[in-house]
C-alpha cells in the first residue's frame, strides 16, 4: 500500500465517510464470535454519539478527544489513502461510568429520570473491515481491518488538556472467528496526538505504510511449518513455566503477555476446536497454532488485548524461525 497525498486543509468541514451499511456485522451480545469477549458489551457507532457524554480535563475544562471522533478519524483517513468502502466499524465498550446532572445532585438513585442521568465507557475497541482486500490462508478467508483503542484510564484527566495517547492498527481479521491478525508492523500502541489533524495524519501514515501483501504471505507461509503434539505440550508447559524463570534467564528470552487463563484456553482449544484443533496425526500448524493464541487472547480487557495479539504473532514467528534453526524461540519448544 502506498499513502496517498493529501492537498489542502480539512478546516472545520468533514468529508463524508461512506460506509457499507448493508454489511454490518455487529455481533450480538455474549456472541463467541465477537472479536473481543472479556467485560465488553457491542455498542453501534450513532449510539456511541447520542448516548454518551465526553470526558474533560479536570483543571481546564478542555474536552477530551471522544470515543466516536477516534472512530470517525480513522475511518476517514483509511478511507482516504486506501481509496476503498469501509464497513460499518464494530465497537465494544467496558467499564461504564455513571453520573447525573447538577439538578439531580440530591436525588435518590431509584427517583432519577432517564435524562438526568449521564454515562461514558473508559475504554472502547473497534474494528471496521475492507472486504475489497482480501486473502485466503487455510481455506480461511481474510479481511483488511482497520480499529483501535481508546482507554481514558491511561489518560490524567485530573491535569490540563495535553497530549492523549491512542491505539491503533491495520492488519487482517479471520472471517471463520473474528480473530485478529496483527503484526508490530501494522500496529501502533501509543499514537500521541491533541488533535484531530494530527491523529489523521498518523493514521494515514500507518494505513500507508503497511505492506498487506508481505503480512498475508507470512500467514501463508505458517501453513507450510507444523508442531507435534509432544512440541505442543512442551510449548504450553513452558508458557505455563515463564512467569516464574528467574530473572536472570528470562531476560534472554522473548517477553510473553498472555496469562495462565488464556493458556488454559489454548489447551482445551487444541482438543476441541474444529476449526484450529489438533489434526488427525496429532498435530497442527503454525497457522492453526496462531489462531488459537489469538482467540485466547480475545478474553483480555480493552486496554491490553491489542499488545496480546501483537505479541501472540511475534511468538509464532519465533517458533517457526526455530524450526528453521535461526531463533532463539528455542527455549519454548525444545
Amino acid at each position: 500500500m502506498k499513502n496517498s497525498s493529501q492537498n489542502g486543509s480539512e478546516g472545520d468541514k468533514k468529508p463524508e465517510i461512506r460506509l457499507q451499511s448493508n454489511k454490518v456485522t455487529e455481533a450480538p451480545k455474549g456472541d463467541d464470535r465477537a472479536f473481543m469477549k472479556a467485560n465488553t458489551k457491542p455498542i453501534h457507532l450513532e449510539k456511541l454519539k447520542r448516548n454518551c457524554i465526553v470526558p474533560v480535563f479536570a483543571k481546564d475544562n478542555e474536552v477530551t478527544i471522544s470515543h466516536n471522533q477516534f472512530i470517525e478519524t480513522g475511518l476517514r483517513a483509511a478511507k482516504e489513502v486506501l481509496g476503498v468502502k469501509i464497513e460499518m466499524p464494530q465497537i465494544r465498550v467496558s467499564h461504564q461510568i455513571k453520573g447525573r446532572t447538577p439538578d439531580a445532585i440530591n436525588l435518590p438513585a431509584n427517583e432519577l429520570q432517564e435524562h438526568q442521568k449521564t454515562l461514558y465507557y473508559e475504554r472502547m475497541a473497534w474494528v471496521a473491515r475492507i472486504p475489497e482486500i482480501k486473502e485466503k490462508v487455510g481455506g480461511n478467508e481474510l479481511s483488511l481491518a482497520i480499529g483501535g483503542v481508546r482507554a481514558y484510564n491511561h489518560e490524567n484527566l485530573h491535569s490540563k488538556k495535553g497530549i492523549e495517547k491512542f491505539k491503533f492498527f491495520v492488519g487482517f481479521q479471520n472471517m471463520v472467528c473474528l480473530n485478529l491478525c496483527i503484526s508490530t508492523d501494522g500496529f501502533a500502541s501509543e499514537l500521541k496526538s491533541d488533535n484531530l489533524l494530527d491523529l489523521k495524519s498518523k493514521i494515514s501514515q500507518l494505513v500507508g505504510d503497511f505492506d498487506s501483501s508481505s503480512s498475508s504471505h507470512f500467514y501463508e507461509s505458517l501453513e507450510n511449518h507444523h508442531i507435534t503434539e509432544k512440541q505442543f505440550a512442551t510449548l504450553l508447559g513452558k508458557l505455563r513455566m515463564y512467569s516464574h524463570v528467574p530473572i536472570e534467564v528470562k531476560k534472554d528470552l522473548p517477553q510473553i503477555l498472555m496469562t495462565d487463563n488464556q493458556f488454559n484456553s489454548i489447551a482445551k482449544e487444541f482438543y476441541n476446536s474444529k476449526d484450529f484443533g489438533r489434526v488427525k496425526t496429532g498435530g497442527l500448524s503454525l497457522w492453526r497454532l496462531y489462531n488459537l493464541l489469538t482467540n485466547a487472547s480475545k478474553s483480555s480487557y480493552i486496554d491490553n488485548a491489542l499488545e496480546r495479539n501483537v505479541n501472540a504473532h511475534s511468538l509464532v514467528k519465533g517458533i517457526s524461525m526455530s524450526l528453521q534453526g535461526q531463533s532463539n524461540y528455542d527455549w519454548f519448544i525444545k
